[in-house]
């Protein structure tokens, strides 16, 4: 059983993907950590109430991560964590 709250999903190479999870590969290259890593950051700010605005903000002033990211990686959570 994961640990995870959120599991990133298995993407395979040349895979045709949708929706934010389309923006993981290269959001992997770009910041040089496994979407894993970013998934949990975000999830950890999700559990603890914030906002989607809030924790898209944090991860651009923290961690330099561009918008479109930001708000892939939280808006995959978000799905994932609410009913």
């Amino acid at each position: 059983m994961s640990t995870n709250r959120v599991q990133a999903p298995d993407i395979t190479p040349g895979e045709k993907i949708k929706g934010p999870a389309s923006y993981f590969p290269s959001i992997t290259e770009k910041y040089g950590e496994p979407i894993q890593h970013w998934l949990d950051i975000a999830a950890d700010e999700v559990s603890k109430g914030k906002r989607h605005s809030e924790v898209v903000t944090m991860l651009k002033e923290t961690y330099g991560m561009g918008h479109g990211h930001a708000n892939a990686v939280v808006g995959y959570v978000r799905a994932k964590l609410e009913p």
